[in-house]
């Protein structure tokens, strides 16, 4: 049976110069998508079967009705979506390949949800029998006023007894350390499971593991330090990262490490090559994880399952991961050949 899960925050529209590896330069074309990392979630969620519900604010015209039509396409709840504002946030994407990474440039500045009050959403009514809450640390970093609207949203969840989880989700071109850690700090009292990795860690709540990320290899053990730390601060019931192998922009190794306060445990590993667009990655994997907690009743099975549904996102252009919950499982216990399924 499916579990309720709201996810809040922004939707994006995304456009991606058409045409194979492109670059921004030689696009005389844009391929339109719609993405942000809770509505990635929501979608994913949606896909395993979940009563997925995403929260935000989008213009009246014809483009925020685009938005809202692309998560109904999944079978995401959008009733809850306020209705206003001058503009949908754009984000333009450059896919990497070999040695030249990925880029994006953002055009979101004033978009409806930045600029939402708290008179366009009733909390209380929206995680009525709620089981879970997904937001990322993308949403309090695009305003004041969305930082606000966060804060009330972990508030209300916290007293209809509703699971927390955050992506802390570091975005430089958002706001510094300081600006984030400011906003941060004071949020994760309401967190039970964070989700990040190690630049989120360090930028965002200053946990710096002690290795090289650089230079394409991860250190399991120096995470375990700094999981262990971050329980210490803020006694999370969950940590987890992904622990991404960077070998070239179309050749990544994929893993996840989780800690339950107690026990560690390490997914399996994952070599993705070639990599069609990395975009939404980090989303999918926080939302297989959420539906197995909810679900498997084994944190082991719940990390592998998440793992694999995104190193699935891997091989799919756009945000969202459209997967089934079958399909992630096969890869989490099969080959991961990519034979033809007959």
């Amino acid at each position: 049976m499916g579990k309720k899960i709201v996810t809040f925050g922004e939707i994006m529209m995304r456009l991606t110069p058409a045409g194979d590896h492109k670059r921004f330069l030689q696009a005389d074309q844009f391929d339109i998508i719609f993405g942000g990392a809770e509505a990635n979630v929501a979608v994913s969620l949606a896909n395993y079967g979940d009563d997925a519900y995403f929260v935000t604010k989008v213009p009246t015209h014809e483009i925020g009705q685009a938005a809202i039509n692309a998560m109904r396409r999944y079978g995401v709840h959008t009733d809850q979506i306020a209705r206003g504002g001058d503009r949908l946030g754009i984000y333009y994407a450059e896919t990497g390949a070999s040695v030249r990474g990925g880029k994006v440039i953002y055009d979101r500045a004033g978009s409806a949800i930045a600029t939402a009050d708290p008179d366009d959403f009733d909390f209380d009514a929206i995680f009525q029998d709620a089981d879970w809450f997904h937001w990322s640390g993308i949403t309090p970093a695009l305003s004041d006023k969305a930082a606000k609207l966060t804060l009330l949203a972990c508030q209300s969840a916290k007293r209809h007894g509703v699971t927390i989880s955050c992506d802390l989700n570091y975005r430089k071109k958002l706001w510094t350390p300081e600006q984030a850690q400011k906003v941060m700090k004071p949020l994760m009292q309401y967190v039970d499971v964070c989700i990040g990795n190690e630049e989120d860690a360090a930028k965002m709540l200053g946990f710096v593991p002690d290795c090289d990320i650089e230079s394409g290899h991860t250190d399991v053990e120096a995470y375990k330090v700094i999981f262990r730390q971050m329980e210490a601060e803020y006694h999370f019931k969950m940590i987890a990262t992904t622990l991404r192998e960077s070998h070239s922009a179309s050749d990544n190794g994929w893993k996840a490490l989780l800690y339950d306060g107690s026990q560690f445990y390490v997914s399996r590993h994952y070599e993705i090559d070639p990599i069609v667009d990395r975009v939404g990655a980090g989303d999918s994997f926080s939302a297989g994880l959420i539906h197995g907690i909810l679900h498997y009743n084994d944190l082991q099975k719940s990390l592998d399952f998440g793992i694999a549904a995104s190193a699935l996102k891997h091989t799919l252009p756009g945000d969202f991961n459209c997967v089934s919950e079958q399909e992630a499982l096969a890869l989490a216990v099969g080959s991961g050949n990519g034979r033809v399924v007959r």
